[in-house]
Formats: structure tokens, C-alpha cells, sequence
């Protein structure tokens, strides 16, 4: 039913998605708090940590009596526990509420993006963001703390460092340096190769839901199964695979250039030692490879991080360009609770004035253009749209509910244009069964009573199939035409004035498609509602009012 071709691009470049850097902050920005105190934290761990070092060296050196060494070996070793813990802690809290938070502005920007936009990102790709990219970032949460406890510890050994023995420190710095330089550029690799892998994920859930909902096809299907199984699915497998594996090799060699880094820095030190052993004191030496080995441990586990650090800034990328969707042409109403209850007033008459729709050319097809076309639906009328396939019904149907917004011509609604940000409140309008209908088990639409479910449930014969029980029906699992029945139910439980249905009757016995046409249709206009079928019920074109003909997305006759 819908015209060939894809959704038209944005008017403007204006909604491009924020960059990663962008989305993180502002995700943390309400945590921030929390975030200083767990940094704060991290921090006295750190210098408790460099400090601990130092009186162990001194110790080890002979320096200072038992009595104090044990207080302040103590002191420390406590105020260490507790700045690690708190870090710790406090960055499990921040990255689990980031994750919630993530998941709740995906779920909004899904719920209010224009349709346009989320026809072109397609289902698998959503998918794959809210379940791949999602669980990456979470994934990543759970690193979160023990990375930042391994940082402060680090900072707060190169501080002690500098206190031991600056020369050193300047040496150590240099070869780190270049490690952390090569170190950069392998894990440049391994992110593109973890890219590559992420954009391969969109594939693989496409093929996820060819496999669940071409089920009873493929069992017919022999050799599209064994092509699905084989050519796609298990190519597609592999290659994440593949990839995955490359990448984290690239890490990990990467995580050795570094550690061999380190080695080389120790290696140095001591070859300096030997060679000139009255230039560098053999107790500063001492202390300033003991801290180096301290060090070895939180940098391996910087090191590690990586590979979940590069996967989470990959989602977080694949999250910012998806959160542009909710963006595009301002239509962002509200999800606050209670908004939408009560009564939306019918108006006495919409019209599409010079309305026109455009599908750029694509690779998937050419272009095609509905309209420009005038038309004007009045209250209480009803209204039957024809033509052959293709010819732009659905996309009529779009225009009509507020779900595309033209791109040339205007929605006026009582002589008043629609303009920006009331596209929302003009779509309350409408209840609407399309060909591709999603049935909801929510059966308490609008606040009404269970009784009038209970009706309609008996009068479609349905109430020996399902019921209403805590304003959810008891099951969905109906035939095909039995689910359009039950959301016919649920559009008249709504209450809207103007109804659409998209060939509600195509799965229909010839007793209800009689029913339909000739006792249900008639029953809303009498209730004063505006019905608005789409259909190819020839016999049936009398039972309207009017009648609409497209062709070619044009209005004919």
C-alpha cells in the first residue's frame, strides 16, 4: 500500500546528531555532584596510595621509628580503602543512572520522532542501538569504577615519582610517552575494526527478524532456509567475529607495547644505575622501581578498559545520531503523565490544501511524489479511498493523520494551518487500524468502563476468546482476522472522532466484511464520528458517502 521509494531527507541540516564527546557530558551534567565527589575520592585514593609507597620506602630504608611507621602505614592503608571504595561506588552509581538514563531518552526519541525518520533508520537498526549499543554502555558501567580507582592510583605514583627523583621522572615520562604515542595508533586500528564489527550487528538483526517473522515461510522454503542460514546469517556471524577478534588483538597488542614500555623505563633505570651508580642514588633507584612495579597493576587495568571504552564510544556515537531523530522539525511534545486525557473536540472540517509528499530517489527505488492534490473531510462524513497499489493510499492516509507533514501545500484545520510543534495535539484526533497494525493489550483506552469492552467483545465474537482483566485482555494470540477485530475494539474504546481504518477487511470472513460495511461504519457516523476507509471492497464503494480515487498519487476524476 505504500508508495515506492524512501523517506524524504530533513528539510535542514540543523538536526545533525551531537557528537560523543557532546552526549556524554550532558548525559553526566545532572550528576555532576556525584561525579566531583567520586573524582574528589579518587584523588585522596591516589595520594593515600603514593604516600603509603613512600612511607614503605622509607621504611625499607631504615628511616623513622615503628611506632610512627605503624600509624601512618595504617592511616593511610585506611584513608586508601576508603578513597578507592567511595570512587569506586560512586562511579557504579553514576554509570548505571547514565545508562538509565540513555535507555529513557532512546525509548522518547523513538516515541516522538517524526515517522519519516524512523522509516528510513529502519527496525533492525533501532534494534540493534537499543540492544547492542545500550548493553555496551552498560557494559562499560560496570569497568567504570575500577577505571577510575586505577587512574587516581596511577596519577598519584607519577606524583610520588616526581618526588623521588625528578631526572628519573623525566626519563620514565619520555619512554611512556612514546609508548602511550604507539599505544594511540594501534587502538586507532582496533576502534575502526570495532566499528566495522558494530555496523555489521544492523545486518545481523536484520536477518534476526527475517528468521522470527518469516518463520512459517522459510519452513516452506527450502532453499531460501538454507541460503538465509548460510549466506547471511552465518557470513554475517563470522564477520562480527572476525572483526571482534581483530580488534581486540590490535588491543592487545597494544596493552604489551605498553607494558613493554614500562619494562623498557625499568630496564633503563637500572642500566643507568650500573653505569653510573654515584650519579643515581641506589636507594632512589630502589623506591623508584618498587613504585613502577606498584604501577604495573591500575595501568594493566587502564589497559584492559580499552577495548570496552572503544565499544562504549561507538555506542555512544550510534546513540547521538539516533537521539537526532526525536529532533527533527521540533516535534517533541511532552511524556509527561495525564497528558492527552479527556475529550478531543471534532473539528468541523480538515483540509489538505495543495498538499504534495516527496520520496527522494534511493538505491531501494525511484522517487515518487504524491500530490499535489485538495481535498476537504467534514465532520461526520464518511469517506472510502481506492486505487491500485501503489498509487500513495497509505501515504494519503500519513498525511492526513499528522504522521508525514508535507512538503509542499498546508493541513488546515478549520481554515487554521497546523503549524510547527501542534502536530502532536492534531493527531489526537484520530484512531486509526492500519494494514500493518501493532495490536496493544491495553483495553482500557480514554478511562472507559470495563462493561463496554465486555460489549464489544461479545458483539465482534470474541468473548469466549479473551477477556478484560486488570485493563489488559487476557491474550492477543487470535487469527488474523480476530486480531483486527480486537483493535477495532480498542479504537472504539478510544473514542476519537475521526476513525481510519486500511483495509481492515482484507482478513475478514464475508459475514463480518458485510458486518463491517454495513452495521459497524454506519455506527460511527451516527455517533458523529468522521470514517475514513481505505479499501478494494468494490462491492462495498456504495456504504461511503464519498468516494476518493488516486492514481499515480494524483486525485483522479
Amino acid at each position: 500500500m505504500t508508495a515506492p521509494g524512501t523517506a524524504p531527507a530533513p528539510a535542514s541540516s540543523s538536526a545533525a546528531a551531537a557528537s560523543p564527546l557532546a552526549l556524554a557530558l550532558r548525559l553526566l551534567r545532572p550528576f555532576w555532584r556525584l561525579v566531583l565527589l567520586s573524582t574528589l575520592m579518587g584523588t585522596l585514593g591516589g595520594i593515600a596510595t603514593a604516600l603509603l609507597l613512600a612511607v614503605i620506602n622509607r621504611a625499607l630504608r631504615g628511616e623513622g621509628d615503628m611506632v610512627s611507621f605503624a600509624w601512618a602505614f595504617g592511616g593511610l592503608c585506611l584513608a586508601a580503602l576508603l578513597g578507592q571504595g567511595a570512587a569506586g561506588l560512586g562511579s557504579a552509581i553514576v554509570g548505571q543512572k547514565v545508562v538509565v538514563a540513555v535507555r529513557r531518552e532512546l525509548v522518547a526519541h523513538i516515541l516522538t520522532a517524526p515517522i519519516a525518520r524512523l522509516e528510513r533508520l529502519r527496525v533492525h537498526r533501532l534494534m540493534a542501538t537499543l540492544g547492542g549499543d545500550v548493553d555496551a554502555l552498560s557494559g562499560f558501567s560496570l569497568v567504570l569504577s575500577g577505571l577510575g580507582v586505577a587512574v587516581a592510583i596511577t596519577c598519584g605514583c607519577l606524583g610520588y615519582l616526581v618526588l623521588l627523583s625528578p631526572p628519573l621522572f623525566l626519563v620514565t615520562l619520555l619512554v611512556l610517552g612514546l609508548g602511550v604515542g604507539g599505544h594511540a595508533r594501534m587502538r586507532r586500528l582496533g576502534q575502526a575494526r570495532f566499528a566495522a564489527a558494530r555496523a555489521a550487528e544492523d545486518d545481523l538483526q536484520r536477518h534476526y527478524r527475517a528468521i522470527t517473522e518469516g518463520a512459517k515461510e522459510l519452513r516452506l522454503n527450502r532453499p531460501r532456509r538454507i541460503r538465509l542460514f548460510h549466506a547471511d546469517l552465518e557470513a554475517t556471524i563470522t564477520r562480527i567475529a572476525k572483526l571482534r577478534l581483530r580488534g581486540l588483538g590490535v588491543f592487545l597488542g597494544a596493552n604489551l607495547f605498553g607494558s613493554l614500555a614500562l619494562f623498557a623505563v625499568i630496564g633503563g633505570i637500572l642500566l643507568m644505575t650500573r653505569a653510573a651508580p654515584e650519579a643515581i642514588g641506589v636507594e632512589d633507584v630502589s623506591g623508584f622501581v618498587l613504585v613502577l612495579l606498584f604501577m604495573k597493576g591500575p595501568m594493566q587495568q587502564i589497559l584492559g578498559a580499552l577495548p570496552s571504552l572503544g565499544r562504549a564510544q561507538i555506542a555512544l556515537r550510534r546513540i547521538a545520531e539516533l537521539g537526532a531523530a526525536g529532533q527533527e522539525g521540533g516535534d517533541l511534545p511532552g511524556l509527561a503523565p495525564g497528558m492527552g486525557e479527556g475529550a478531543v473536540p471534532m473539528p468541523a472540517e480538515i483540509t489538505l490544501e495543495a498538499v504534495s509528499y516527496r520520496f527522494p530517489e534511493s538505491a531501494a527505488g525511484p522517487g515518487f511524489t504524491l500530490g499535489p492534490l485538495t481535498l476537504t473531510l467534514r465532520r461526520g462524513e464518511s469517506v472510502v479511498i481506492t486505487g491500485e497499489n501503489g498509487c500513495g493510499k497509505t501515504t494519503l492516509i500519513k498525511l492526513i493523520l499528522g504522521l508525514y507533514q508535507p512538503t509542499a501545500g498546508r493541513v488546515l484545520l478549520d481554515g487554521r494551518p497546523v503549524r510547527a510543534g501542534e502536530w502532536d495535539e492534531y493527531r489526537q484526533l484520530f484512531s486509526a487500524v492500519f494494514a500493518d497494525y501493532h495490536l496493544f493489550d491495553d483495553g482500557m483506552a480514554e478511562g472507559r468502563q470495563a462493561a463496554e469492552a465486555a460489549r464489544l467483545l461479545d458483539a465482534f465474537d470474541l468473548a469466549t476468546k479473551t477477556a478484560l482483566k486488570d485493563g489488559r485482555f487476557t491474550t492477543t494470540d487470535l487469527s488474523a482476522g480476530e486480531r483486527k477485530r480486537l483493535a477495532l475494539i480498542l479504537l472504539a474504546l478510544e473514542g476519537r472522532p475521526i476513525v481510519v481504518f486500511d483495509e481492515w477487511a482484507a482478513e475478514q470472513d464475508p459475514g463480518f466484511r458485510h458486518r463491517f460495511y454495513h452495521t459497524v461504519l454506519p455506527d460511527l457516523k451516527r455517533q458523529g464520528r468522521t470514517v475514513i476507509v481505505v479499501s478494494h471492497d468494490e462491492g462495498y464503494f456504495d456504504c461511503a458517502d464519498r468516494r476518493i480515487v488516486l492514481k499515480n498519487g494524483k486525485l483522479a476524476g
